[in-house]
């Protein structure tokens, strides 16, 4: 750590901190995790590989992950079966989000007594993140507002506020606001005044350790200085580009956006993945889940090249216009997930790079969204798992057959944790490992 007065700044790897005459390809780096959920599924006939096995084409859907492909893999067939409501009652769809990482069923309760499983996130970070200054990150980009005690069809709002739960009956809050995540990341103990104070005056959180960190760099190498500077450089950009979200939303005290928080949804999900790399670069947290969106979201993403909102556009009424119109919103996340995975490609670590020593689940809990239909879901794995998982490869598992239990399973077990089922598993993912 780099330390000054109300800051400490993580350090990346670093050559230096291998032992004496250590090869970089025998360091060992923990393996990360990212766990994120979309809703409303994907446009039917734009997500999936014509063909099996490796040397797929990437649809439209999946194409913006194409320059990652070997370190993709690509599910179909998988059924979400704990999205839909038990034997004999009903609603779930679109209030069951927690389910997405455990795969339980969440007890139908609009009340206290609400229950659903441990998280596979949670499971990964009591077993690689209780070290780390954060054991886990949870992140969001919609802002839940005021948990009401009925969210829809008599399912709380903890259900959809949170994909990641510590205990089953203790959901974890969905940080939207990339300043507070910026002061949990490098804070250090000062007070909410002190740290209004300082960004009033546009001082740098890395102000503070400038000193320290001259001290530091004399003992390195010149490829470790390197590190060293674009970290920190990483950093500041960060800052800059909170200061310009501040600004943006004193200059409009009418929005609905909370205060701090970027309008825009692309510089939004940015910010929050760019902490999150800062976060494993200087393992801060090795764990982490986003919600990209909530249940019934009206939102529209203007970048994506259509106006239309994200839950009006995935009821297209198997229209082939309003189906590739919805392409077009589905596009556009993955857009946002391959920026995400370009951002640790591009962080080297050891003989590799962030990429390379990390796992990213990216899915959804709907295949077919216009019937709410929960089976045939699109799940699709980035990164190498430190050399654990094989890229490049189109997995299409039969339909109605295959729990997202048995996925979640085998996530568990490329971190060291082998027990017996999750949620509503019935075994490994076969051909995943």
């Amino acid at each position: 750590m780099l330390r000054g007065a109300g800051a400490a700044v993580a350090l990346p790897f670093l050559d230096a901190m291998l032992p004496a005459q250590t090869p970089l390809k025998k360091a060992a780096h923990p393996t990360r995790f990212t766990g994120i959920f979309v809703p409303h599924g994907m446009a039917p006939g734009y997500w999936a590989p014509e063909r099996t096995g490796e040397g797929f084409d990437f649809p439209a859907i999946m194409k913006p992950l194409e320059p990652f492909r070997d370190h993709t893999v690509i599910m179909s067939g998988l059924w979400s079966k704990s999205a839909e409501p038990p034997p004999g009652v009903t609603g779930a769809d679109h209030w069951v989000a927690a389910a997405y990482l455990c795969a339980d069923k969440p007890k139908k309760t609009a009340g206290a007594d609400i229950r659903d499983g441990t998280t596979i996130d949670q499971l990964i970070a009591q077993r690689i993140g209780q070290g780390n200054l954060l054991p886990s990150l949870q992140l969001g980009v919609e802002d839940p507002g005021a948990n009401s005690s009925n969210c829809g069809e008599g399912y709380s709002c903890a259900y959809t506020n949170s994909i990641s739960w510590m205990t089953p009956t203790k959901p974890l809050p969905m940080e939207i606001n990339p300043q507070v995540v910026f002061e949990r990341l490098f804070g250090d103990g000062t007070t909410s005044e002190e740290r209004a104070a300082r960004r009033e005056n546009d001082r740098s959180i890395l102000d503070a350790v400038l000193q320290d960190a001259a001290r530091f760099k004399l003992q390195l190498g010149s490829r470790d200085r390197n590190r060293v500077d674009g970290y920190l450089e990483d950093v500041r950009e960060i800052e800059r580009r909170l200061e310009i979200a501040k600004k943006a939303a004193s200059a409009a005290p009418a929005t609905s956006v909370p205060y701090g928080v970027p309008s825009s949804f692309d510089e939004h999900i940015k910010l929050q993945f760019d902490l999150q790399a800062l976060a494993f670069q200087g393992d801060i947290t090795r764990v982490s889940t986003v919600l990209f969106a909530r249940d019934l979201t009206a939102r529209t993403y203007p970048e994506s090249g259509t106006n239309t909102g994200f839950h009006a556009a995935s009821h297209h009424a198997e229209n082939p216009d309003r189906i590739k119109d919805y392409s077009k919103i589905n596009t556009y996340h993955v857009k946002c997930l391959a920026y995400f995975a370009g951002k640790l490609k591009n962080i080297p670590e050891g003989d590799g790079t962030l990429l390379d020593h990390s796992l990213i689940l990216y899915g959804t809990n709907m295949g077919d969204s216009n019937q709410h239909l929960h089976y045939d879901v699109p799940h699709v794995l980035l990164g190498s798992a430190s050399g654990q998982l094989k890229g490049g490869r189109y997995l299409a598992y039969p339909s109605r057959t295959i729990t997202t239990g048995n996925l979640l399973l085998s996530v568990l077990g490329l971190y060291g944790i082998h027990q017996d089922s999750v949620g509503d598993s019935n075994g490994p993912l076969a051909g995943l490992v």
